[in-house]
C-alpha cells in the first residue's frame, strides 16, 4: 500500500522547525536561569526574556497552524526561518553580539533553508546573517568585563563555544537525517505512484483490445452455435455425442453470456455495477460458474465461516479475478485441487491449492507482470494473474502465491468485507 501523501515535505519540515524552536526555547531558558543564579552576570533582562516570551508565543501559534490543512508554503516556511535569525539577533545584541560564543548559530537556520527551501531563498537567507553577523561584530551590548576573573571569563566562553558547536552539529545532523528520509519516502511513493499509473495503462489497453476481440468473436460464435446445433438435431441416437455436443454448446453460450456482459458494462464505474452480497453465495455462484466452465476438474472446497454471514462487493471484475485464479491452479494441478475460505466481519480469507509442480524462481520473481506466463507457448497469454492481481488490489484485496514444502502451490486471496 502507498503511504499517507496528504501531508507535503513542506509541512512536515515545519513540524520539525516547531519542535527544534520549542528545544531552543527551552535551551534558551535554562541558559538564562543559570547565568541569572550561577554566574550572576548581569544583562538586559527585561529585553532578553521578552524576546523568548514573544519567540514561545509565535511557536504556539505556529503549533495552531500546524493543525490546520492550510499547504505550507516556501515563503511561510521562509518567515519563520527570517523570525528565527532576528530573535537570535536580538538575543546576541544584547549578550555581547559577535563576542558571544553561540554567534555561530547562524549556521543552523542557513543550512535548513538550503536543505529544503528554493535557492533564491538559500542566497536571501545566506545574505541576512552574513549582514547580522557584520553587524554585531559593530554594534553590541557588551558583557561585564571583570579583569580580575579573565581567565574564568575565558573558560566559559570557550565552554559555550564547545556547547555551540555539540548543538549546531546535533540539530543539523538530525535535520539532514529527517530530511534525507523524507526524499526516500517521496521517492517511494513516486514509484509506486508511477507503477501504478503504468499497470492502470496496461489494463486500459487491455480493455481496449478485449473490446474490440469481443466484437469481432461475436459472429464466429454464432455460427459455432447454429452448427452445434444442427449436429445435435442430426445424432439424436448417439448418446455420448449427444454429451459432448450439449457440453460444448454450455462452453459456447456462457462465451456469449461473457462478450456481452463485457460490451455492456464497458466504460461502467465501480459504483454503477457493483451490488452487496453474503460472502458464501459470492463464492458459491463462482464455483458454479467455474464448474460450467470446467467440468472435468476435480476440486475439495472447505469453508469455515462466522454467523451472521457479511457481505461482499458483488462485482463482475472480482469474480472474474478469482475465475482466473481458479483457472490458473487448474491448469497447474495434477488431480485435485484444494480450495479452503474463511471470513470475519472484516476481511476474506480465500487459498487455491494445487498439487502441480510448484512455482519456478522466475515465475516467483516475475507473478502478476503483463504478459508473462509460465505455460508452455500457445496455452497462456500471462494476463490471467496480472489483471487479478490489479482488480483485486483495487477492491482493498492482496494476492500472494508461493509454494508449498509437501509440494504444489498456494494462492492466497485477501479481500475486505462490508461491515
Amino acid at each position: 500500500m502507498l503511504s499517507d501523501l496528504s501531508q507535503s515535505p513542506l509541512s512536515k519540515n515545519l513540524q520539525r522547525l516547531f519542535l527544534l524552536r520549542s528545544i531552543a526555547i527551552i535551551a534558551q531558558c535554562l541558559t538564562l536561569g543559570l547565568v541569572y543564579w550561577m554566574i550572576e552576570i548581569v544583562i538586559p533582562w527585561t529585553q532578553m526574556v521578552s524576546v523568548v516570551a514573544l519567540l514561545t508565543l509565535l511557536n504556539l501559534l505556529t503549533w495552531i497552524r500546524l493543525h490546520r490543512k492550510w499547504p505550507v508554503s516556501h515563503i511561510e516556511f521562509f518567515l519563520q526561518l527570517l523570525i528565527d535569525v532576528l530573535a537570535l539577533s536580538t538575543l546576541l545584541y544584547f549578550s555581547g553580539g559577535s563576542t558571544n560564543p553561540f554567534i555561530s548559530l547562524y549556521l543552523l537556520p542557513l543550512t535548513i533553508a538550503a536543505a529544503t527551501l528554493p535557492w533564491r531563498y538559500t542566497w536571501v537567507m545566506a545574505i541576512i546573517t552574513i549582514a547580522c553577523y557584520t553587524l554585531l561584530l559593530f554594534n553590541y551590548v557588551p558583557l561585564p568585563h571583570e579583569h580580575s576573573n579573565h581567565l574564568i571569563e575565558f573558560a566559559l566562553h570557550v565552554s559555550g563555544m564547545w556547547l555551540a558547536f555539540v548543538l549546531s552539529t546535533v540539530i543539523i545532523a538530525w535535520f539532514v537525517v529527517k530530511m534525507s528520509s523524507s526524499i526516500r519516502e517521496r521517492d517511494q511513493d513516486l514509484a509506486k505512484a508511477r507503477e501504478h499509473a503504468l499497470r492502470n495503462e496496461q489494463i486500459i489497453a487491455l480493455g481496449t483490445l478485449a473490446a474490440g476481440a469481443a466484437h469481432e468473436l461475436g459472429t464466429p460464435l454464432s455460427t459455432m452455435a447454429v452448427v452445434t446445433r444442427e449436429l445435435q438435431q442430426e445424432y439424436t441416437h448417439d448418446s455420448e455425442f449427444q454429451n459432448n455436443i450439449r457440453i460444448l454448446r454450455d462452453q459456447i453460450t456462457h462465451c456469449k453470456q461473457t462478450l456481452t456482459q463485457l460490451l455492456a458494462k464497458a466504460g461502467q464505474t465501480r459504483a454503477e455495477h457493483g451490488s452487496e452480497l453474503p460472502v458464501d453465495e459470492f463464492l458459491r455462484q463462482i464455483l458454479d460458474k467455474w464448474k460450467l466452465i470446467r467440468p472435468s476438474v476435480k476440486f475439495t472446497y472447505q469453508s469455515t465461516d462466522i454467523q451472521p454471514v457479511p457481505k461482499i462487493m458483488d462485482n463482475q471484475l472480482l469474480s472474474q479475478s478469482i475465475l482466473n485464479l481458479l483457472n490458473n491452479a487448474a491448469d497447474a494441478s495434477s488431480k485435485c485441487i484444494e480450495i479452503k475460505s474463511n471470513w470475519d466481519n472484516l476481511m476474506l480469507h480465500l487459498e487455491i491449492i494445487d498439487d502441480g509442480e510448484g512455482l519456478s524462481a522466475e515465475a516467483m520473481q516475475r507473478a502478476g507482470e503483463a504478459f508473462f506466463s509460465s505455460k508452455t507457448p500457445g496455452q497462456g497469454f500471462g494476463i490471467g494473474l496480472f489483471l487479478a492481481n490489479a482488480n483485486i488490489e483495487r477492491f482493498g484485496g492482496s494476492v500472494r502465491l508461493f509454494n508449498l514444502e509437501q509440494g504444489g502451490a498456494c494462492t492466497q486471496v485477501v479481500l475486505p468485507l462490508i461491515e
